[in-house]
């Protein structure tokens, strides 16, 4: 099934779809993304491995987490974010972060790759869920990142429950992965955010 995000009520008929722990492909501030819920009735979802499953993926490769707002990322963090980052977001910034005792527990990691999305409809859709969505690149693992509608429905047009169009992302930059797990911040891939 396809719509549009300009659509009246795409982002409610999206978290709806992803709220019956289904796989969508949403537009994001950067290149479309494989979604689902991170999170549902306290506990993890494994759609992560659904999503692996698809893209042909080592499991191995933990999926980046999206949040509604800047703030959230406290709920799941086991230590302190530089205020110059989050001043960042939203924006097109992936942190990796120690998680807390509660979301490692949860999780069975102990660190998680959050970003909280440019795109207002995108952070709409993640707070109608209540919690994290996972996102990652469509795509086959090890393979160029699909830039156009059509391709992306040629390739995974059955792959997913939705696909919400929102025109060719030519061209378009992954976000820019930090990580603050060793207390400094190291640059673990160069993308759409400039760090000054």
């Amino acid at each position: 099934m396809t719509s549009l995000k300009s659509d009246s009520g795409s982002a409610e008929a999206a978290a709806k779809i992803l709220l019956e722990k289904k796989i969508v492909i949403l537009p994001t501030d950067t290149v479309y993304g494989f979604s689902g819920l991170a999170i549902a009735g306290g506990q993890k979802t494994n759609l992560d491995i659904s999503i692996d499953k698809i893209k042909k993926s080592p499991s191995s490769k933990p999926l980046i987490e999206l949040v509604a707002s800047p703030d959230d990322i406290r709920k799941y963090a086991g230590q302190e974010i530089p205020s110059a980052l989050l001043e960042k977001w939203p924006g097109p910034l992936t942190l990796l972060v120690k998680n807390n005792a509660w979301y490692a527990a949860l999780t069975g990691r102990e660190a998680t790759a959050f970003r909280c999305p440019g795109d207002e409809w995108l952070r709409q859709v993640i707070s109608l869920c209540g919690g994290p969505i996972y996102s990652t690149s469509v795509n086959y693992s090890g393979q160029a990142v699909l830039e156009t509608e059509d391709e992306i429905l040629a390739a995974f047009g059955k792959s997913a429950a939705l696909f919400v169009r929102d025109g060719d992302k030519r061209k378009a930059l992954p976000s820019t992965l930090v990580s603050l797990l060793d207390g400094d911040i190291k640059i673990l891939r160069q993308g759409a955010a400039k760090l000054s």
